[in-house]
């Protein structure tokens, strides 16, 4: 048997939670690499505005295809690309941060498949609030959309516990409050991409979806459905 204290953290991780964040870090990794001329030559040095352009998501491209009524595969992609997506180096770590914390959480009460609809679901529906709600030519990238739907899911949980213990679940929702709140701080002295309507977005999808993802929540539902 072994023992736990000489187990590697991230043996601890539920496998899709490595592989997202493993991921995310490698195509920073391969911008970073191009960036610096170790690979792709030249034309390298383009390779972040390349993908911003064919893979985040947009406000605009949004609406032609509202309009339009033409949903091309080109441009549905985007809603589950854009998170792949960074600025930089310190912006995407915070996401990974962020990424293997709650979706260890997660993915230990709720399971491997809900982590990766809680992150895809926020993605989603984040991009939706921001190409529907912001009206900016301004692209939507990075991956705090979807690890704030995770947010949302762990709220969830404090949520849930804090009502079975008889106190006021309004602490739940403490953590969603100062991060939402240090965004528009920052936002009001640094500038803002409005981004934090697509976060606010995907917390309110992961604490949703986690009604349905809790074990044994559709289950007691299609019983519900069967007495009518």
């Amino acid at each position: 048997m072994s023992d736990p204290s000489n187990e590697s953290p991230i043996n601890a991780l539920p496998p899709i939670v490595v592989a997202l964040a493993l991921l995310i870090f490698g195509v920073e990794l391969v911008f970073y690499l191009g960036n610096r001329g170790l690979i792709g030559g030249q034309d390298a040095l383009g390779w972040r505005l390349d993908a911003m352009r064919e893979y985040a998501f947009s406000g605009p491209v949004l609406r032609w295809m509202i309009e339009t009524g033409q949903w091309p595969v080109e441009h549905l992609k985007r809603f589950v690309t854009y998170p792949f997506l960074h600025r930089d180096f310190p912006h995407l770590l915070m996401v990974i941060v962020f990424l293997l914390a709650l979706g260890k959480m997660v993915g230990e009460v709720f399971g491997t498949l809900a982590v990766l609809i809680v992150f895809f679901g926020a993605s989603i529906t984040g991009a939706l609030a921001y190409g529907l709600i912001i009206d900016t030519e301004l692209v939507l990238f990075g991956g705090f959309p979807a690890v704030y739907g995770l947010i949302g899911s762990y709220t969830f949980m404090i949520w849930l516990s804090l009502g079975i213990a008889g106190q006021s679940r309004l602490g739940a929702f403490q953590l969603i409050g100062i991060l939402i709140g240090l965004q528009l701080v920052f936002g009001a002295i640094f500038g803002s991409n409005n981004g934090w309507v697509a976060d606010l977005a995907g917390f309110a999808t992961g604490f949703a979806l986690s009604f349905l993802l809790v074990p044994g929540a559709i289950r007691r539902l299609r019983d519900k459905l069967r007495q009518r």
